[in-house]
């Protein structure tokens, strides 16, 4: 296992060093951040010196190498916006979006396992079809679309949740957090749901599909056979059996839920990354937008790096496999 995450870490090193080259040419030679940065009324004296003092006036390779270097250090630039490094304004927003991510998918298992299982177990009844109906409006529906029906359904017309922000936070470990609180809990609800909508559908499906597969096995048949307790069937040999491919795809989706939370905040203006990125967008400032691609490039080779170690936790078979190999 040992031998495994190092090559897979060296791996990941070679995927930064492409994906930091694709990024920084696609970020950096595109537009002019001193033509929105600064006012049209500055004289070229003016917009000379701002160029020197963010390095544009460099060839794009010596900017790139200048970066490599920065970057080897921890040092990924300083955002021409706020004047601070880019990772410091990321890591301030990170824990606002890693919250909402967390409970978006923590939603998507809750409600979609046993709505997924329900359905596997009877596909042909009124229950199961009607979930699996849903499950395809989870698909179907844009999420800025789903969020502004939400903010009208249950923040204006009934008042029950706040429209936006995060609320009152508390908190955990020195990180602020909302769901400590209940103002914050109520203000995490409705985007939580927004960013999970695809992931619940998701897993109903994954869920239904490994369940109806499951049921035809034959350790289900003998389970059966000896008697046991159709809720032990179904949550001993059936759940167990169908983990692996839900665990993947919920783990692989964590990422995409934060790489794609973007939406979400904007709508619901949410203090995280996402909005912090359609901010420097905006500015284009490329330090930030560089340092948030890099960042998110970094979290998904986590992710499959920990899905790969879950597997062998889950499945005896993978660790006899690489054993083998």
């Amino acid at each position: 296992m040992l031998a495994f995450i190092i090559r897979r870490l060296l791996q990941s090193l070679v995927v930064l060093l492409v994906m930091s080259l694709l990024v920084f040419v696609g970020v950096y030679a595109i537009g002019n951040p001193i033509d929105v940065l600064i006012s049209p009324d500055a004289d070229q004296i003016e917009r000379a010196k701002v160029i020197v003092a963010f390095g544009l006036d460099k060839p794009l390779w010596l900017q790139y190498f200048i970066f490599l270097k920065n970057a080897a250090g921890g040092d990924l630039g300083r955002s021409f916006a706020y004047s601070t490094p880019a990772l410091s304004l990321i890591f301030e927003r990170m824990p606002a979006t890693l919250e909402l991510s967390s409970a978006a998918i923590l939603l998507s298992v809750v409600l979609g396992l046993p709505l997924g299982l329900l359905a596997g177990l009877r596909p042909n009844g009124l229950v199961g079809k009607t979930i699996m109906a849903v499950s395809i409006l989870g698909f179907s529906l844009p999420t800025f679309w789903v969020g502004l029906m939400l903010i009208m359904v249950f923040a204006v017309q009934l008042g029950w949740l706040p429209t936006s922000g995060r609320g009152e936070t508390q908190l955990l470990f020195g990180v602020p957090v909302s769901f400590l609180s209940w103002d914050g809990l109520r203000h995490l609800l409705m985007p939580a749901f927004n960013l999970a909508l695809f992931n619940i559908a998701l897993v109903i499906r994954l869920t239904r599909s490994g369940a109806q597969e499951a049921l035809m096995q034959d350790y289900v048949k003998f389970a059966r056979a000896k008697g046991l307790r159709n809720s032990r069937i179904i949550g001993v040999h059936v759940l167990k059996n169908i983990l692996i491919p839900i665990v993947t795809v919920v783990a692989l989706q964590f990422g995409s839920v934060i790489a794609f939370s973007i939406v979400t905040e904007t709508v619901f203006a949410w203090p995280g990354m996402g909005k912090l990125i359609i901010d420097s967008i905006r500015v284009l400032d490329r330090p930030v937008i560089v340092a948030y691609l890099l960042l998110i490039v970094t979290i998904f080779i986590l992710i499959n790096l920990v899905v790969d170690m879950l597997y062998s936790l889950l499945d005896p078979r993978v660790r006899l496999a690489e054993s083998k190999g």
